[in-house]
C-alpha cells in the first residue's frame, strides 16, 4: 500500500505541473487566441464581441493571472478546454474527441502487436542464441532504421499502386457513412492495414533487440541455472524465470510508446492522409490556434502519465522487489 500511495502521490504532482504549465505557456508566447482570430475576421467583429472572446478563451486582460489560473482549474474540471477557432469556434474537447479514436484504433493496436510479436520474437531468439533465428535482428533493426515517412511511401508504391493490395490514404473511402455496420468496419481496417503495418515494421527492431539482449543476460543468473538443474520444462524456464524477469525493462518502453500515441503519429497521418490528433496538431500550429494547441498538449500529458501509471503496476506485478525497495 505504502509503494502505491507514493507513486500515486508522484504521479498527482506531476499532473498538477504539467497542467500548470500548460496553462503558462500559452500565456508566455508571443500574441493571442483572439488577436489570431481578428486577424482572420478583420472588420466583421465588434468590439464588445472582442471582449466576450477575450473572457470565451481566458485571456481576459481584466482578470487577474491568478483568477484565470482558478477559472482554468474550474473549466478543466468541467471538461471545458475552450473553443478552437480555426474550427468555427466549436468546443476543443468535441474536436479532440472525433480525432482521438482514429489515431488510438490505429496507431495504439498497431503498437501493440509490435510490442507482442517483437518481444515473443527476441524471446525465442535469445533462448536459442546462436542459432539461424539471430539473422531476424539485422534484418529487423534495418526496418528500424529507415525514415518512417521513406518507408510509408515505398509501402504505398510497392502493395498500393503496383500490387493494388490496399487503399493508398485516408482512414476510409470516399463517400461511405460512418456508422457501427460490418461494412464500414471492414472498409476502415483496410484502409488501416498498410500504416498499420508499417508501424509494426519500423518498431519491431527495436522490441526484438531489447528483449533479445536483456534474455541473453537473464540466461547467466543463477535462478535460471537452478530452474534446469530441477529438470524443468525448457518452455517452463523460459517463459516463467528467464522471459518473466527479462521483460520487465521492456515495459517501461512500451508504457512510453503508449503515452505517445496520441502525439507522435504527425508523419504517419501525413503520408497516409490520415485522420488523427497528430494532423490536428499541425493544422492547430499552423492556424495558431492557441486552445487546440493547450488542449492537444493537455491529452497527450495525460496520456504519458497514464501509461506510466499502468507500467509501474505491471512492474510492481511482475517484480516483487520493486514494491519492498520503494516501500
Amino acid at each position: 500500500m505504502r509503494f502505491f500511495l507514493r507513486r500515486a502521490a508522484f504521479y498527482l504532482f506531476t499532473a498538477w505541473a504539467a497542467i500548470t504549465i500548460n496553462f503558462f505557456l500559452p500565456r508566455m508566447m508571443k500574441g493571442d487566441p483572439v488577436s489570431a482570430y481578428l486577424q482572420k475576421n478583420q472588420g466583421t467583429i465588434s468590439p464588445e464581441a472582442i471582449e466576450s472572446l477575450r473572457t470565451l478563451f481566458g485571456v481576459d486582460t481584466d482578470a487577474s493571472l491568478l483568477r484565470q489560473y482558478i477559472d482554468y482549474w474550474g473549466l478543466m474540471f468541467a471538461g471545458d478546454l475552450g473553443r478552437s477557432f480555426s474550427k468555427g469556434l466549436a468546443p476543443v474537447a468535441d474536436v479532440i474527441a472525433v480525432a482521438l479514436p482514429w489515431t488510438i484504433g490505429l496507431v495504439g493496436i498497431a503498437t501493440i502487436i509490435g510490442f507482442f510479436v517483437g518481444t515473443s520474437l527476441g524471446t525465442i531468439i535469445g533462448w536459442r542464441r546462436g542459432s539461424r533465428a539471430d539473422a531476424l535482428v539485422p534484418i529487423a533493426t534495418f526496418f528500424s532504421t529507415v525514415p518512417y515517412f521513406w518507408m510509408g511511401l515505398i509501402a504505398i508504391a510497392l502493395l498500393s499502386s503496383t500490387l493494388g493490395w490496399f487503399p493508398a490514404s485516408h482512414a476510409y473511402s470516399k463517400g461511405a457513412r460512418p456508422g457501427l455496420t460490418l461494412e464500414f468496419v471492414a472498409d476502415v481496417i483496410e484502409h488501416g492495414a498498410l500504416p498499420a503495418l508499417t508501424i509494426v515494421l519500423a518498431s519491431l527492431g527495436g522490441w526484438i533487440l531489447g528483449m533479445r539482449n536483456m534474455m541473453i543476460t537473464v540466461l547467466d543468473e543463477d535462478y535460471v541455472t537452478v530452474a534446469q538443474a530441477k529438470g524443468l520444462s525448457p518452455r517452463r524456464v523460459m517463459v516463467s524465470y528467464a522471459a518473466r524477469n527479462a521483460v520487465l525493462p521492456q515495459l517501461s518502453s512500451f508504457a512510453l510508446s503508449l503515452g505517445f500515441i496520441v502525439g507522435g503519429t504527425l508523419v504517419m497521418e501525413l503520408v497516409f492522409s490520415y485522420p488523427g490528433l497528430g494532423k490536428l496538431l499541425l493544422d492547430a500550429t499552423t492556424a495558431k490556434d492557441y486552445p487546440l494547441i493547450q488542449g492537444l498538449f493537455l491529452v497527450i500529458t495525460l496520456a504519458v502519465l497514464a501509461a506510466n501509471i499502468l507500467a509501474d503496476v505491471a512492474y510492481a506485478a511482475l517484480d516483487p522487489r520493486t514494491r519492498q525497495t520503494e516501500a
